[in-house]
């Protein structure tokens, strides 16, 4: 039973957190740059995706799919302007990825860690096959999705993810 009012929606009573804008600026850069330069130091390095935990990261706390839309575009720009990839690829892929994160956050509490860590696994699997459709239909780049090194990855990424969204709660 909910001690909210009939005419509330169920979120009402969820935290909606208030973020520094400085940490909405700094965060993407650093974890673009994270992408960018730490597989020259280990190839291992290569399989994590800081930019998109830190969109996901940010649409489960804005809880606005607006906006978390606009912070997933500026992410996936920041990081195809960095990158070797066409210059809008990772915009549409994080931009989708952010809208829809904030949208699902809208009717589930994202507090606990292991809805965190479920979250940034499904959406690194989302992202990577909508990346790996886009590149191919868009683009006429042909290379394979293995599904069984996505779901490591995956597993990977939302290992990852708890302590990083523990770091940026902080912030």
């Amino acid at each position: 039973m909910s001690l909210l009012p009939a005419h509330l929606p169920p979120n009402a009573g969820a935290r909606k957190y208030r973020l520094r804008p400085l940490a909405l600026i700094i965060a993407p850069i650093v974890a673009v740059a994270f992408q960018v330069k730490a597989p020259l130091f280990t190839e291992y390095l290569s399989y994590l995706d800081p930019p998109l935990l830190v969109t996901v990261y940010f649409g489960l706390m804005r809880r606005e799919p607006v906006s978390a839309l606009f912070i997933g575009m500026g992410v996936g720009l920041l990081q195809d302007a960095l990158s070797q990839n066409p210059l809008g690829l990772f915009g549409i892929v994080k931009t989708l990825t952010g809208y829809w994160t904030a949208s699902v956050s809208l009717r589930m509490d994202s507090d606990n860690n292991m809805v965190r860590a479920i979250f940034a696994f499904a959406f690194y699997l989302v992202h990577q096959l909508l990346y790996w459709t886009l590149a191919s239909s868009l683009l006429g780049q042909q290379f394979s999705f293995e599904p069984g090194e996505a779901l490591l990855f995956a597993i990977l990424n939302a290992a990852v993810a708890v302590p990083l969204f523990q770091l940026l709660d902080k912030l």
